[in-house]
This record gives structure tokens, sequence and C-alpha cells, in this order.
């Protein structure tokens, strides 16, 4: 289905499900998604942080495509038609302003599932202005979850694994919208 789709949408899967997306992201949202890439390739020139790029879990059979992935450089594969989320050493998602469950459920469902070790969400919400980072997946009664979460605003120099954001330059939505 993937390579039959037009380049405005994304698709996605969740359990069995299978999820269409605009590709139309906000000012704010890319500009986010930049300023953070920019930082990650910063501090660890062995790694490349790939936006809006297919995601795969041979495992699950979960589909993604996370607003920014962090993978190193020699794990990634040219010839294959999406990244092994096995792979990834870092996912980040800015929260939409309009289907925000998507990131701040679904995928925090689904990532540790698909082997991800890392998990920033970046929530830019005029009543949120987050970066949540969840990290620690593993085993319990409920199933395969992140176990350690820990928040912070808008601002914070904030740790996600080997990497230290300044979320300083973080951008909210216009308190209009």
């Amino acid at each position: 289905m993937a390579e039959h789709q037009e380049d405005q949408w994304k698709v996605q899967t969740t359990d069995g499900q299978i999820f269409l997306t605009m590709m139309s992201p906000t000012a704010p949202h890319g500009l986010n998604v930049v300023r953070l890439r920019r930082q990650v390739e910063a501090q660890t020139p062995e790694v490349m942080a790939l936006n809006d790029t297919n995601m795969g879990d041979p495992v699950t059979g979960l589909t993604k495509v996370p607003d920014l992935m962090v993978i190193a450089e020699e794990d990634t594969d040219d010839t294959a038609k999406v990244v092994n989320s096995r792979d990834v050493l870092m996912v980040v998602e800015v929260v939409s302003r309009t289907n925000s469950l998507t990131d701040i459920r679904d995928k925090l469902h689904d990532y540790p599932r698909m082997g991800v070790p890392l998990y920033v969400v970046v929530d830019p919400r005029k009543d949120k202005k987050t970066v949540t980072v969840h990290s620690d997946p593993s085993e319990g009664p409920d199933g395969i979850r992140y176990r350690k979460k820990v928040p912070h605003a808008f601002g914070d120099t904030v740790t996600a694994g080997r990497w230290t954001l300044d979320t300083s330059s973080l951008k909210s939505y216009p308190a209009d919208w």
C-alpha cells in the first residue's frame, strides 16, 4: 500500500488497522523537528536523524512514520524499503494540534513493542508546552511498555539517552489555533 500512495499521505498500522494521515505539518511543527534534528546530529555525527521516513518492525508487523528517528549510520540499509525499528536509537514525535492521541496514546503503546528504546514526545499545544522522555521498554503484567517517564517544560534542558536537548528554541502553536 505504501508503494502506491500519493506523496501527501503517510501509511501507518496499529494492531491490524491501517491509518492514512496527511503530510501537512504546520510551520511550528516542522521547525521543532528541524531544530531537534540539528541538535542530535551535532552531538553524535555517527548517527542519522531522519524526518518522515518509513519505519517497520519485522516482529510485530507494525509500521510508523515518525517525525524524527535516530539511527546509527552503520545500521542503515540503502536497499531496504523501510528502516527496521529495532535498529532505531530514538524516536521524536511532535504532537499534532489536530490528532494528539496518535502520538500520546497510540505510538506510546506501539513504539516499545517495536523495540524503540527511547521515545520523546514534544507537545507544543498552548496548554501543554512539554517534552516527555519515555524510556526503559520492558515486559510487565500489562505487556511491553515504557517503564520510565520524565516530563519537562519548554525551555528546560532535557536529557534523552545520550543526547542533551535544549528546548528553549521550541515553538508552541499559536494561541488562536
